[in-house]
């Protein structure tokens, strides 16, 4: 499915089982928990904290993909409200950041040394 596809279905799954969108506050109030969810985890998985002693890391790997896919159903609840193609915005994201970096990032010492 492409993101029309998908901002789309979200549209309908909200109209249908949620009612209505939250304000947008609400809405990236929740985007941020998804966020610290999601970040929470690449702590255990990738950083220095410990998994509990009911997690296994086939565990993590699922709710790692759980909170992301979260994450952009957030993001597409956002635009739709907001009245923003995702398609259209990414490509001029695109776009903007390959003008502005074309050389940044291969010119520099840190990442080539």
């Amino acid at each position: 499915m492409n993101l029309e596809e998908y901002q789309h279905k979200v549209d309908a799954w909200i109209k249908t089982h949620g009612v209505r969108y939250f304000e947008e506050k609400t809405n990236t109030l929740l985007l941020v928990e998804e966020v610290g969810e999601f970040a929470r985890l690449i702590a255990r998985k990738y950083g220095e904290q410990s998994f509990k002693a009911s997690e296994s890391e086939s565990d993590i790997n699922l709710q790692l993909e759980d909170e992301l896919a979260d994450i952009l159903f957030v993001t597409v609840c956002l635009a739709n409200q907001m009245g923003m193609d995702l398609e259209k915005i990414i490509h001029r994201n695109f776009a903007k950041k390959t003008k502005r970096d074309a050389e940044r990032h291969i010119n520099n010492k840190k990442l080539n040394p």
